[in-house]
Order: structure tokens, then C-alpha cells, then sequence
């Protein structure tokens, strides 16, 4: 008998993003590509914004545990993932999915309130310059990532002990590259009403309070952008605001797209397509959007550059 309550099964087969055998090595190397692009990007960013201390500021303190958690993020399903695409027979254990699907929703609950974080860190910023030392001081900033780090805890918890509570009799086929919620409670041999209600609970509230919370923000800061006399001033507003919501568009958008819908409405092919661009895309596309759009970021990498070269 597996772990967890009474289930019958002791490893699940994962079918992976396709079962076209043609396709598997370009993806392998493509994905791989992807992951490396990842790795690199967000320990750079992590290691100019340590290294660089006019880049120690509520912005990129926020920038910094992002990129640790896109780092963490990607890691906990790509190499598997990667794996999968040249072995014959895709095999997860039992435990090792539980584990796979707690990180899974660890990290991505964390991203989601980094970001939200990140969004009142520039309303504070635009709208109220003059406070931004004081709204936004270095105890208020840890008050937050905290906050996000609960939020996340309590999240993968809640999604984990319910994914436990359930029986898996003889399916075990899961038709995703990682033990993702929606495809494990097809699985289940028992009743997955408590489940599927706690999913909706609990991603409804990790997605649509930290949305309002952004729209808010966005909200009033164009409001103030628009006062702005000057067309200069309200180019570097925009400026400043511009990668943070092509960030926030990228990974809400996937999210909401997959999660918001009861489970039967929600195809696999859909949901793998989805799945894609919040754990490969935006962890990727984060570091390249904060670094090649920021100009701080640019001189930081060159101070680095240029105290290696000595």
C-alpha cells in the first residue's frame, strides 16, 4: 500500500507533453534550452542585485526573492520533466508526487504575492514619492515576503492534505508531465466534491484578491500618471510600471485560464498548453523582461563586468 490514506497506488505514469515519439528529442532540447535560459537568467539577477548595493531597495529586494522563487519553481518539475522526454517509461512514486505537487504549490501561491507585493511597491512609489522610505521600509518589505510565504504554506498545504485524503485504486496514468491537481483527481476512485471545492477556494482566493489588488494599484497609478504635466515624467512612469504588468499578464493569464474552471471543462491538451507558459515560460521570460527593460539592472551588470575584468 502506498503513503496516504488508504491508497492502492505506489507510482503513477506520466504521458507527458505528447506521446508523438518524433517530437520527443526536439522537445527535449528545446525545453532544455529553456531551462538553461531560466537557471542562468534568475541566478544573475539574484547575484547583480546581491553584489550591487545601489540595487538594495524595496524594488529589487522584491526582484530578488522572485527570481529564488522562479529558480525553485522552474526546478521542481523541469529536469523531471526533461527526463521524461528520452526515457521509455515516465515514472513518478507516489510520495514523490505528493512532494512534486506541495513545491508546485508553494512556489506558484509565493509568485503570486511576489508579484502582488511588487505591484503596491510602484503604487507607493508613483503615488506617494515622498512617503516611499517611510510606506515602504525595510520591516514593512519583510512584513510581506513573510506574508507571501504563509500565504503559500497554507495554499500547497491545503491543496496537498486534500490531494492525501483521496483514493487511488487502479488508474495511475496521469495525462500531464507532472502531478499537477486537475489530472490527479481524475484519478481518484472516491469522491473528489471535497477536492475540487477546496481547489476552487482557495485558487480563487490566491488568484482573484491578489487581481484586485493589482487593478487597484494600476488603477491609481495611471490615475496619478495621467496628472503628470510633463511627457517625459509620464514616459518614465510608464516606464517603470510597463515590465512588471507584461509579468503579471503572462502569469495570471495562464493561471486563471486553467484553474477557473471546474474540472470538466478543462481539457488536457488545454491545461498542458496553459501549463507551459507559468512553468516554463515566465520563469524564463521574468529575468530577460526586469533586466533588458531596466536600466539599473544594465549598469549593475557593468559595474560587475568591468570589477571582473580588474
Amino acid at each position: 500500500m502506498a503513503p496516504g490514506n488508504g491508497s492502492f497506488v505506489t507510482e503513477f505514469i506520466l504521458l507527458g507533453l505528447t506521446n508523438q515519439p518524433d517530437l520527443q528529442l526536439p522537445l527535449f532540447f528545446l525545453f532544455l534550452g529553456m531551462y538553461m535560459v531560466t537557471v542562468l537568467g534568475n541566478l544573475g539577477l539574484i547575484t547583480l542585485i546581491a553584489l550591487n548595493s545601489h540595487l538594495h531597495t524595496p524594488m529589487y529586494f522584491f526582484l530578488f526573492n522572485l527570481s529564488f522563487i522562479d529558480l525553485c519553481y522552474s526546478s521542481v518539475f523541469t529536469p523531471k520533466m526533461l527526463i521524461n522526454f528520452i526515457s521509455k517509461k515516465n515514472i513518478i512514486s507516489y510520495v514523490g508526487c505528493m512532494t512534486q505537487l506541495y513545491f508546485f504549490s508553494f512556489f506558484i501561491i509565493s509568485e503570486i504575492y511576489v508579484l502582488t507585493s511588487m505591484a503596491y511597491d510602484r503604487y507607493v512609489a508613483i503615488c506617494k514619492p515622498l512617503l516611499y522610505n517611510v510606506v515602504m521600509s525595510p520591516k514593512v518589505c519583510s512584513s510581506l515576503m513573510l506574508g507571501s510565504y504563509l500565504m503559500a504554506f497554507s495554499g500547497a498545504m491545503a491543496h496537498t492534505g486534500c490531494m492525501l485524503r483521496l483514493t487511488f485504486c487502479d488508474a495511475n496514468t496521469i495525462t500531464h508531465y507532472f502531478c499537477d491537481i486537475l489530472p490527479l483527481l481524475q484519478l481518484s476512485c472516491t469522491s473528489t466534491y471535497v477536492s475540487e471545492l477546496e481547489m476552487f477556494i482557495v485558487v480563487g482566493i490566491n488568484i482573484i484578491v491578489p487581481s484586485l489588488t493589482i487593478f487597484v494599484s494600476y488603477g491609481l497609478i495611471l490615475t496619478n500618471i495621467l496628472h503628470i504635466s510633463s511627457t517625459e515624467g509620464r514616459s518614465k512612469a510608464f516606464s517603470t510600471c510597463s515590465s512588471h504588468i507584461i509579468a503579471v499578464s503572462l502569469f495570471f493569464g495562464s493561471g486563471a485560464f486553467m484553474y477557473l474552471k471546474p474540472p470538466s471543462a478543462v481539457s488536457m491538451d488545454e491545461g498542458k498548453i496553459s501549463s507551459v507558459f507559468y512553468t516554463n515560460m515566465v520563469p524564463m521570460m521574468n529575468p530577460l523582461i526586469y533586466s533588458l527593460r531596466n536600466k539599473d539592472v544594465k549598469l549593475a551588470l557593468r559595474k560587475t563586468l568591468s570589477m571582473r575584468q580588474f
